[in-house]
């Protein structure tokens, strides 16, 4: 066996792939029945769990996670003694957010400037179709040369912790040698890429109260609590003047010692308007990788379109928490509502929910997995060496994982490169990155199965 016939494997099986994308992103696989039906995300389920089935998979199952999500389960079975290597992705994607803002429907697969566009395209519908054309080039050079657990999640997206509290409860399911977290990606196109470390996050939603009801701002304005403007000032206080993320009691000075990340790049990549500033202090990568970062994520209150003059009796926002290595996601929990609960002016009741909380992860570099992803990279991107990035996003399921099976050597990677806009609108992502991508894990396989 040779690399080669991999890569030509993969090339040819491009059009396959792209067909089968297109089918799985036209599910609106909103983990949120108040956005999109459920049967959305019954359907995206059904349809991983038949494309595993028809690659040879045995024990394939759709089962309910406590948050009432279903997560897709398959086996792989390999050669006797082979190691167990376990593949995650995910099939639950963000909502569209403005539909009229998308250049193509989002969900309609669709070919632009080399690109495919859809919602879920690159997060992680791809993901799920990397994993299984990896699969399908040693299958047809071969075969798969180890044990393959598959397991695809259905609320990543809302991080409501389904797949975490299940493989807590059944440890056995997703027990593996490896795991290969499909739901990251390249720092830039053509660089090959691993996540090193994410941050956790936490999401609270915070109600204040003030009034019995609305007033007219003319009669009582001045002298009435507005719960808007209480809102305002709570949520004012969690940055500092210069935009850095202050929590009370939350270290917030780290710094990242890895892949630096160059301010223009950042600028370019974030799309950031000319002449405004970035916010925060310290380096880029100290910033997005190695430091807390609050974001409002949404603010109930009317619209301007149809706003009466009148004082607000309620408002309500969703504040989203990133939580770096080396913190706790639920002591950052605890300090985020104190916060908030202390900041809340004029003596306005203030209620505090947890809707969403993952823990941080740091994954062990000097692991033989890592050598055997870096040998394989160098192939699959011929005259590129591996990189080590961090990933100010975050997946729960990997400190879950890191918990439950100490000894396992856990690798991120994907196809999210800086162009691919997740959770935002226009989301795509790079057939050649996903072929390339796919040759890189297939001999991954094969390489990290040979050193055991």
């Amino acid at each position: 066996m040779s690399d080669r016939p991999i890569a030509e494997t993969v090339a040819g099986l491009m059009p396959r792939a792209r067909v089968e994308l297109a089918e799985l992103v036209a599910f609106a696989s909103v983990a949120d029945p108040e956005q999109f039906p459920r049967s959305e995300c019954e359907g995206a389920a059904r349809w991983c769990a038949d494309a595993l089935r028809a690659e040879g998979f045995t024990d394939v199952s759709v089962f309910v996670t406590p948050d009432g999500t279903d997560s897709v389960y398959g086996f792989l079975p390999g050669p006797e003694g082979a190691p167990t290597v376990l593949l995650y992705a995910h099939y639950d994607v963000q909502p569209p957010l403005d539909p009229a803002g998308w250049v193509s429907p989002p969900f309609e697969l669709t070919e632009r400037d080399g690109r495919w566009y859809g919602r879920g395209a690159a997060d992680c519908k791809g993901g799920f179709l990397m994993h299984l054309l990896a699969l399908r080039a040693l299958k047809a050079d071969g075969g798969v040369p180890v044990q393959v657990k598959m397991i695809v999640e259905g609320s990543e997206e809302q991080g409501t912790g389904g797949l975490e509290r299940y493989a807590e409860q059944r440890p056995e399911l997703l027990a593996a040698d490896a795991v290969v977290i499909g739901d990251t990606g390249n720092f830039r196109t053509g660089l090959p890429t691993v996540t090193a470390t994410l941050r956790g996050m936490t999401m609270l939603r915070v109600r204040i109260d003030t009034l019995a009801g609305n007033l007219h701002s003319g009669q009582f304005g001045g002298a009435a609590p507005d719960a808007l403007a209480a809102l305002i000032r709570v949520l004012d206080s969690l940055r500092s003047e210069d935009g850095s993320t202050t929590v009370d009691g939350l270290t917030a000075d780290q710094t990242w010692d890895g892949l630096a990340y160059p301010e223009d790049a950042f600028r370019e990549d974030a799309k950031v308007l000319d002449g405004v500033e970035l916010i925060g202090s310290g380096a880029v990568a100290d910033r997005v990788w190695a430091r807390p970062a609050v974001t409002v994520l949404g603010i109930d209150c009317p619209p301007v379109v149809g706003a009466t003059p009148s004082v607000q009796a309620s408002a309500r926002a969703t504040v989203s928490l990133r939580v770096p290595p080396g913190q706790d996601a639920a002591a950052a929990t605890k300090l985020l509502t104190a916060h908030l609960e202390k900041h809340t002016p004029w003596g306005a009741r203030v209620s505090v929910e947890q809707v969403g909380q993952g823990q941080p992860f740091r994954a062990d570099t000097e692991s033989p997995a890592y050598a055997a992803m870096a040998d394989a990279m160098r192939v699959a991107y011929p005259g590129q060496e591996m990189q080590t990035a961090g990933m100010g996003g975050s997946i729960p399921l990997c400190g879950t994982l890191a918990a439950l099976y100490p000894e396992a050597e856990i690798l991120l990677i994907g196809l999210s490169d800086p162009a691919a806009q997740i959770h935002a609108l226009n989301e795509s992502v790079s057939p050649e990155e996903m072929e390339r991508m796919a040759v890189a894990e297939a001999l991954f396989l094969r390489k990290y199965a040979a050193s055991k």
